[in-house]
């Protein structure tokens, strides 16, 4: 190739029109997609990648997602090698060529300029339904992988712009819900504007021009990676955490442990001594593993390095195969993303002790539900997780409190909780209250952030339950004396007085309509003693009823008058010199 001088404003330019155009993107899957999964709670990434499959942007709306398009991108680009032509459209979600969780379903649309293969526009949504025993995807008593969904391999549903209807029907024949057809069609629509603003980018600037400037962003990235990386202290270090139950033997539990080698600007992150998989759907892929280990870093180091090839060249993650969270073929694996919030403990304790200033304390762990059966307003079969109940509160800081309510699984937040209306409106259960859960925060010089309680009524006789997730052992933890936040539980009140609690991977058939679905997500923990927390700002929680007049007393040692909410300062000092 001609050498091209490198224009450094324009590189910096180029990460941003980049960056647009995966926006632009999401903007569009958000706008045309129909399934509530999607166009509300934006369980979905956009992204670009260069002729090779390597990551030119990402927009992440889910975090879990936000690194397994590319190993994917990689995979197609070397089995169709030779065999790709412009109007392509490929789809793809098997966990066992670097998919990371059945559901999510990918749309991969190459780019051309000319005779040229440029690059890549793609987009992973969560599907309504993906086959399977069990209608929405999740099943606790899965098995292997045939029990929990249809496997899609790379496989061509467009070739030179003409629709394979044989391959689309094959698909589509053994995936319940018609909903999910359209949400393809506008994950392809959202590749399609990927593919033509990226076309236009590139002939504006010309392809040689293009490559070249593309080459020195990753360069650049990498660099200010590395020095992320070299800012932490030289060595290895160690953390574990434990995942509770694996939906098939009670009370059993399985750790998660991880060693960071930190060396010269490079971070290996290897996993070598994590248990070995389970015989349930409580297992990780290598993807939803990796995806989970860069978004925990991330969060780590200066956010305003870009999302390319060059920010992850300087991280290696080693996860072999046949463990907990590398799954061997055929296993089932659907809750692999859920292994997210538990490896994210791992990270933060290892790293804990020479970055404090960078970790947080614990998060709450999910515990999510599913509920699927027949409206009977419309007699339409409807599938709903409820997202506003699923996480409680993110850990604390060193220098500011946790976010209260995150809103979705894993580390980072960034999805939205369901629009009250729209959830009644697409489902017919009746929404009682969602509101934050008081005292559920862990206690600190910064609290973590407040859970939730939810409350619903059933509004459909055949309706069908799934839970799936964790925080009923342990709750998230605190860090540098800061106190721990508080546990998860989901508990059906059915119309007969009967109150059940179903495990955290559980599948109830026949709940009846009128039963009152109650689900408390717990906070997380706190960062600092709790002493040291501003009495004021202790007093101000209580009047705002996110702190009891009795956890004032008892964690923070602050006095307020039940009646009025006004701090007693004597009272409060006497009570704080008392503490050893």
């Amino acid at each position: 190739m001609t050498d091209v001088a490198i224009d450094k404003v324009l590189v910096s330019i180029l990460g941003r029109a980049l960056r647009a155009i995966t926006d632009e993107m999401s903007l569009c899957m958000e706008r045309s997609s129909r399934s509530p999964i999607l166009c509300e709670a934006r369980d979905f990434v956009t992204g670009l990648y260069d002729a090779q499959g390597r990551m030119l942007e990402q927009t992440e709306n889910l975090p879990i997602l936000s690194f397994s398009l590319g190993p994917v991108c990689q995979h197609i680009a070397e089995k169709f090698a030779g065999d790709v032509y412009p109007g392509d459209v490929f789809f793809h979600n098997d966990v066992f060529s670097f998919g990371n969780q059945n559901n999510d379903v990918a749309a991969f649309k190459p780019i051309f300029v000319g005779e040229t293969l440029v690059g890549w526009a793609a987009c992973k949504g969560h599907q309504a339904d993906i086959g399977g025993a069990v209608r929405g995807g999740y099943n606790p008593n899965a098995t292997e992988v045939w029990q929990e969904a249809l496997r899609i391999p790379a496989v061509k549903v467009f070739e030179r712009g003409k629709l394979r209807r044989d391959v689309w029907d094959l698909i589509f024949a053994n995936i319940r819900l018609p909903i999910v057809q359209e949400d393809m069609r506008a994950e392809i629509g959202s590749s399609t504007v990927g593919e033509r603003r990226l076309r236009a980018l590139i002939e504006k600037l010309g392809l040689a021009r293009f490559e070249a400037h593309k080459q020195a962003l990753f360069d650049s990235t990498r660099r200010l990676m590395e020095a992320e990386i070299r800012s932490i202290p030289s060595g290895t270090y160690r953390g574990e955490a434990t995942v509770y139950f694996d939906g098939r033997n009670p009370g059993s539990r399985h750790q998660i442990r991880v060693t960071i080698t930190v060396d010269d600007g490079r971070i290996r992150f290897d996993y070598s001594d994590t248990d070995r998989q389970t015989d349930g759907f409580v297992n990780g892929t290598y993807t939803s593993t990796a995806s989970a280990t860069i978004l925990t870093f991330l969060q780590m180091v200066d956010p305003r390095i870009p999302h390319n090839h060059g920010m992850v060249a300087p991280i290696e993650i080693v996860v072999p195969e046949g463990t907990l969270l590398n799954a061997a073929y055929p296993a089932a694996t659907t809750f692999g993303n859920h292994l997210c919030p538990p490896n994210a403990d791992a990270i933060i304790r290892a790293l804990s002790p020479v970055v404090p200033e960078r970790v947080t304390a614990g998060w709450n762990q999910l515990l999510c539900s599913l509920s699927t059966g027949t409206d009977p307003r419309r007699k339409e079969t409807y599938v709903d997780i409820l997202f506003m109940g699923l996480k409680g509160g993110s850990g604390a800081t060193a220098d500011c409190d946790g976010y209260d309510h995150i809103g979705m699984i894993d580390a980072s937040g960034g999805v939205l909780d369901q629009d009250y209306e729209m959830f009644e409106q697409m489902t017919p259960h009746r929404l009682v209250s969602h509101e934050y859960l008081v005292d559920s925060a862990g206690p600190g010089r910064h609290r973590g952030g407040l859970g939730v309680e939810t409350r619903y009524v059933i509004g459909s006789d055949d309706t069908q339950l799934v839970t799936f997730g964790d925080g009923d052992v342990e709750p998230a933890f605190g860090l540098c004396g800061g106190g721990d936040g508080t546990l998860n539980f989901i508990e059906l009140r059915y119309p007969d007085g009967r109150a059940v609690r179903p495990a955290t991977k559980d599948h109830l058939r026949g709940v009846p309509a009128g039963t009152l679905y109650v689900q408390a997500a717990g906070g997380g923990g706190g960062y600092g003693p709790p002493e040291e927390r501003p009495a004021e700002v202790v007093a101000g929680e209580v009047r705002d009823g996110r702190v009891s007049v009795e956890a004032a007393r008892g964690a923070y040692r602050v006095v307020v008058d039940p009646q009025t909410f006004a701090l007693d300062r004597a009272a409060t000092d006497r009570l704080r010199a008392e503490r050893p």
